[in-house]
């Protein structure tokens, strides 16, 4: 298995980059949102990668961090949901986008990736919301890191510095710290996660702390 992928980028696309490793290319299939982020042509950069393996075909998907990776995983667990259509939905979400969105039940969030009709994204978030929280609650500081250079034993060096992939904009880290602090409180996975979802719908930016404060508001029973 090809867990991860580190080189020099040959070739950028919409949907795909090819990246040379110690002279071998690699085609990694990408979200549009992970080509966008990735460095010029020429740098070196670094995916976490799935394998795809068929009779006749093995491709490489590629991801900016382990968390886009796990949603990746559930999402092509659910029927009818290929790599390609798991890619159009993180392209258009996000990952913390799509744990929102499944979270708080919004298929019509989903629906709007490329290729996804309604009736599939309200099976997917019905088969995913329950599985979510465990997403979540993962955050969003596992990114790739680069580590040393990828260049040949006689080769010169690059002309730039290597660039690590730029972590996924949002506030994953502070929604995974107050999804642990509300289950440490006693409340289910499903409802802890909804409300955390709906309160950094509310403020993208807010802080743990405001964030666990907003969703126990959310979860106050009702007069």
């Amino acid at each position: 298995m090809i867990g991860r992928i580190a080189g020099i980028i040959l070739h950028r696309a919409a949907d795909h980059v090819l990246i040379d490793v110690r002279g071998v290319g690699y085609i990694v299939h990408v979200s549009e949102r992970t080509a966008a982020s990735l460095p010029r042509v020429g740098e070196a950069t670094a995916l976490y990668t799935d394998l795809l393996v068929r009779e006749d075909l093995l491709q490489l998907f590629g991801f900016a961090s382990l968390l886009e990776k796990e949603w990746h995983r559930l999402l092509t667990s659910v029927q009818g949901i290929g790599s390609k259509a798991s890619l159009a939905i993180l392209g258009t979400l996000g990952a913390e986008g799509l744990g929102r969105a499944i979270a708080l039940g919004d298929w019509a969030a989903v629906r709007k990736a490329p290729g996804i009709g309604p009736k599939l994204a309200q099976r997917l978030v019905l088969e995913l919301r329950d599985k979510a929280p465990q997403v979540m609650a993962m955050g969003g500081a596992l990114t790739v890191d680069l580590g040393a250079p990828v260049i040949e034993a006689d080769g010169p060096a690059p002309a730039t510095p290597p660039r690590t992939t730029p972590a996924p904009k949002g506030n994953a880290n502070a929604s995974a710290e107050a999804l642990s602090a509300l289950s440490n409180l006693g409340y289910g996975p499903s409802e802890a996660a909804a409300a955390v979802a709906e309160a950094a719908q509310a403020e993208p930016e807010a802080a743990t702390a405001a964030l666990i404060r907003a969703a126990l508001r959310l979860l106050a029973p009702k007069e």
